[in-house]
């Protein structure tokens, strides 16, 4: 059951942002500070990736395991109102694929950073995140995926 009556549950949920989250800036400093040059949220994009390396032709999604549903420990699917949540999640991770395949389409090449990389138990060391991350840019690959460190 909820602890929260719906008008505090609404107000906690629309404090939720959806850019310049935590693992984003974290992830936008060390790149820079790597030398790496970015736009942010470039809107002509499919899905408005996080970060556009334009020079590298490369773009990175920074996602959050419970929006996106991530199978990882940081995803729970929530006990109530199941049925919303999972619908929600579902159309995320649709929409997701839509959006990759539309990049990869166009010429971009594209890396997911997902949050259990950068918190939680399974985190990865962070320079070693970094690192794989300016490989992956000023690399050659097309599409690359960054969890959490296997258990």
């Amino acid at each position: 059951m909820d602890v929260l009556t719906p008008q505090q549950r609404r107000y906690n949920m629309s404090r939720i942002r959806g850019r310049d989250t935590r693992p984003e800036l974290l992830l936008r400093g060390a790149l820079h500070a790597n030398g790496l040059r970015f736009r942010l949220h470039v809107g002509d994009l499919p899905g408005r990736p996080d970060l556009v390396f334009p020079r590298h032709r490369a773009v990175i999604l920074a996602n959050g395991c419970f929006w996106h549903g991530h199978d990882c420990p940081m995803f729970k699917m929530p006990k109530t109102n199941t049925e919303f949540w999972q619908a929600k999640i579902d159309l995320n991770r649709q929409r997701d694929v839509r959006n990759v395949a539309a990049l990869i389409s166009a010429g971009w090449r594209t890396l997911i950073i997902w949050e259990c990389a950068l918190k939680g138990r399974l985190r990865r060391p962070f320079g070693d995140l970094i690192d794989d991350a300016a490989s992956f840019i000023r690399g050659s690959a097309t599409t690359r995926e960054i969890g959490g460190l296997p258990s």
